[in-house]
Order: structure tokens, then C-alpha cells, then sequence
């Protein structure tokens, strides 16, 4: 009998530890197509020189990186930037680690509001990719911040998207894998 305890006690803290480890992944992500059907967006303002500037809403359980490379794919969009506020129902974030040469990603489970939104529109072989730097506040006001790999908006997520008439590119660093912005860059 308490040969049985002392196992099943062993399992259980094998079972906590492997659970608690930390989660990474390397640089670069695949974003979940059509995860935003509750995405509206409405122009807002346009120049006769190509600026233009729009308002992108996105609703309960849309996934904000599905809405906003949507967004970029219907409007043609090969630069832009933005910003914006709102509240995720989850949302995982993530800090490089050099060492590991991995993002560290972590995890904010339940209710936090948007208090910083922050990212851009570039090109990648060809195709949109939206780069967003995030913080939320939890319940007790604690902050979390960091690259966004996931989050799931609840209520709300309210983004203003500036467009830019030029076409920026990126390209994948050999060493780290990331794909960085060259303004040098014409394709």
C-alpha cells in the first residue's frame, strides 16, 4: 500500500514539473487563415498621394493576427502601421532568448485588457505579414508584454491601420531565422 502511495506521489510530481516547463518556438509562425469572422474594417481617410487610413474592429473569439493578415490580404497592403487597444479572453506572447535562439513563450490565461498594441505591415516572400508587440493587464493589474503569437479578442479589439504608398520587404536572417525589415529591400 505504500509502496502504491509513493508511486502514485511520484507520478504526480513528474506530472506537475513536466507541465510547468517553460514552452518555446523558433522565430517565424503560421498564422491560422479565416480565424476572425467577426472583422469589419472602414476606411477612414485617403490622400490623393496613397496614405491611407482605416479602422479595423474585430469582435468576441476572433484571433487578432488571423483579422489583421486578412485585412492586409483584401486591401493590398505592402506597408503600414498601427495601433490599438481592447481585451483578449487569452493571448500568448513571447520574449527571444538569445541562448536558446527560441522565443519564450508566455502564456496570459483569462480576462486582460490591451494597454499597449503596437505593430506593422510588411512583405514577406510575396505576402503580408502583421508584426505585433503587446502588453496586457490581468485582473490584479500585473503586465505582461511581449511578441504576439496568439490572442483571442474578447470584447473587443479596435486597431487604426495607417497605410504607406511603397512596398516594404523583409528577408530571413541565415543565423537566427528571423525575417527582418530592409528598407533597402524592392522585392
Amino acid at each position: 500500500m505504500l509502496k502504491n502511495s509513493l508511486f502514485a506521489i511520484f507520478v504526480s510530481l513528474i506530472t506537475i514539473t513536466a507541465s510547468a516547463q517553460d514552452e518555446y518556438v523558433k522565430p517565424g509562425q503560421v498564422v491560422t487563415p479565416n480565424a476572425a469572422p467577426g472583422m469589419r474594417f472602414k476606411l477612414l481617410n485617403e490622400t490623393g498621394r496613397g496614405h491611407k487610413t482605416y479602422l479595423v474592429v474585430m469582435q468576441r473569439g476572433d484571433d487578432v493576427l488571423s483579422g489583421l493578415t486578412e485585412f492586409a490580404e483584401k486591401n493590398n497592403i505592402t506597408f503600414a502601421s498601427f495601433t490599438g487597444l481592447g481585451a483578449m479572453s487569452s493571448t500568448r506572447i513571447g520574449c527571444y532568448d538569445r541562448e536558446k535562439q527560441m522565443y519564450h513563450i508566455i502564456p496570459v490565461k483569462g480576462q486582460a485588457e490591451t494597454v499597449s498594441f503596437i505593430g506593422n505591415i510588411t512583405l514577406f516572400n510575396s505576402k503580408p505579414v502583421v508584426h505585433v508587440h503587446m502588453s496586457v493587464s490581468q485582473s490584479d493589474g500585473t503586465v505582461r508584454g511581449g511578441h504576439l503569437f496568439q490572442a483571442t479578442v474578447w470584447p473587443t479589439l479596435e486597431v487604426i491601420v495607417t497605410v504607406e504608398p511603397i512596398a516594404i520587404y523583409k528577408k530571413k536572417e541565415t543565423d537566427t531565422g528571423f525575417a527582418l525589415t530592409d528598407p533597402d529591400l524592392t522585392q
